[in-house]
C-alpha cells in the first residue's frame, strides 16, 4: 500500500506543537520501518527540499517536492493526488489542514479546537480560516486522530456526526533527548547563556494569549513577596497579542527578576528544563503539552492547568491548579518550590513513572494502523 503524507507542518526550522508532533510522528515511522517496509510505501509531500534533520530516504520512504507558495495545498497538492504517479492509496494530514478533495480516503491528525471557545484571542482571519478548514476536514476524512481524549471529547461535541471515525493516538518525548542523564555542565552553559542565575520556575511555550503567561506573571509576583531568590525564566516564541505580556511585566515592577529568552532551540531546551526548579504551564486549554512530558522525563516536578488534555497526561505525577485562579497558580507553584526533599523526590519519581506511557514508536504504529485499516 502506498501512503502520501503532507509533511510541510514537519519542515520548518523552528517547531513548536504541530511542527514537532508532525516531525518526530515522522521519524518514529521511519525508524520502524522494518515492520512495515514489506507491506507499504511511504511518500512525504513537500513544497520545499527537506531540511537536513528530516528522515533519510530509504526504499520504502521517499519525498515528493512540489515546489509552490501559499494555498499549496489547493493549487499543487490536490492536482497531483489526482494525476500524479505514483497515486497513494490513502493520505494523512498530521494537522487540521486536509486536501479538501482527492481521489484516495484521507485521515487528518487534529491537535484541539480550543478557537472554538476564545475566538476573541485570535485575528479574524486566522480564527476564519481555523474553523472552516478544520470543519471542512473533519467533514472530507475517513478517519480522525485526536491527540488526546480530551481532544477526541471536544470533537464530538462540536461535530457530533464525527463521533465514529475518531481515533486517538497519544503524543510522546524524545527519550535520548529527555531524560536524567543531562549533565549539569549542560545546564550551566544553558543558564549562563540565558544569565539565569540560582534556582527558576520554568515556563516554556509560544507567548499567546491561551497560555496565560499574564496569570503566571501574576502568581509569580505573589510568590516574589514571600522568597526573592527564585527567577521565572519566560521562554518561547512570540506568538500573538503579546504584547500585554511584556506590560504586564513592567506594570509589576519584576523585570529584573524575569528573563525572556525568545525562541529556544533542541540544542539548549533539554538543559533549560533540566535545571528548573519547577516547570509551570497555566494554559486554559491544551490539546496535550509535550514539554509537560519532557519536564517530567527529566527528573522536573509540574505544575499545569486541571482543564483540557493536561489532567491526562500528567495522571497523578504532577500539581494541578485552576488556571482562572491567580492564588489557585501561586499555591501550585509553592507546593513544590517550597517541599522538603522527601516530597520533591516523591513527585519527580511518580513524573518518571508516568512518562514511560508515552512513546512515538507506539504513536507511530498506531497511526499507521488507522492508515491501514482506512
Amino acid at each position: 500500500m502506498i501512503i502520501g503524507i503532507d509533511g510541510n507542518e514537519a519542515n520548518i526550522e523552528k517547531r513548536v506543537g504541530v511542527n514537532t508532533y508532525a516531525f518526530e510522528l515522522l521519524h518514529a515511522l521511519h525508524k520502524t520501518q522494518s515492520e512495515w517496509s514489506d507491506q507499504h510505501h511511504l511518500i512525504v509531500y513537500l513544497k520545499n527540499k527537506p531540511c537536513n534533520d528530516m528522515p533519510k530516504e530509504t526504499a520504502t520512504f521517499k519525498y515528493k517536492i512540489i515546489p509552490g507558495g501559499g494555498l499549496w495545498i489547493l493549487t499543487k497538492l490536490m492536482p497531483d493526488l489526482f494525476w500524479g504517479s505514483p497515486r497513494p492509496d490513502v493520505f494523512f494530514s498530521p494537522s487540521h489542514y486536509a486536501p479538501l478533495f482527492s481521489p484516495m480516503p484521507k485521515v487528518v491528525s487534529i491537535m484541539d479546537l480550543g478557537y472554538l471557545e476564545f475566538s476573541e484571542q485570535f485575528a479574524k482571519k486566522d480564527f476564519w480560516q481555523l474553523k472552516l478548514w478544520t470543519a471542512s476536514s473533519i467533514l472530507v476524512s475517513k478517519a480522525i486522530i485526536a491527540i488526546s481524549n480530551s481532544t477526541k471529547q471536544e470533537i464530538v461535541r462540536h461535530y457530533p456526526l464525527s463521533k465514529d471515525k475518531i481515533q486517538v493516538t497519544h503524543l510522546a518525548y524524545d527519550k535520548e533527548k529527555f531524560n536524567m542523564n543531562i549533565s549539569q555542565s549542560a545546564v550551566e552553559r544553558v543558564k549562563n547563556k540565558y544569565a539565569i542565575v540560582g534556582d527558576y520556575i520554568l515556563y516554556l511555550s509560544t507567548l499567546k494569549p491561551s497560555k496565560n503567561v499574564e496569570g503566571l506573571i501574576e502568581a509569580f509576583a505573589k510568590i516574589q513577596n514571600l522568597d526573592s531568590k527564585f527567577q521565572l525564566v519566560i521562554a518561547g516564541k512570540k506568538g500573538w497579542l503579546f504584547d500585554s505580556i511584556y506590560k504586564k511585566v513592567t506594570d509589576l515592577g519584576l523585570k529584573d527578576k524575569i528573563i525572556f529568552t525568545d525562541y529556544i532551540s533542541e540544542e539548549d531546551k533539554p538543559a533549560l528544563i533540566k535545571g528548573s526548579k519547577v516547570f509551570v504551564l497555566p494554559s486554559f486549554w491544551e490539546g496535550f503539552g509535550l514539554d509537560v512530558l519532557n519536564a517530567m522525563a527529566c527528573g522536573v516536578p509540574v505544575v499545569v492547568s486541571k482543564v483540557g488534555s493536561l489532567p491526562e497526561v500528567v495522571g497523578d505525577a504532577g500539581v494541578l491548579v485552576d488556571p482562572y485562579n491567580i492564588n489557585s497558580i501561586a499555591e501550585g507553584i509553592k507546593t513544590v518550590l517550597f517541599a522538603d526533599s522527601k516530597k520533591y523526590n516523591s513527585i519527580v519519581k511518580k513524573g518518571l513513572g508516568q512518562v514511560k506511557k508515552f512513546s512515538w514508536e507506539k504513536a507511530a504504529r498506531e497511526t499507521l494502523e488507522i492508515l491501514t485499516h482506512v
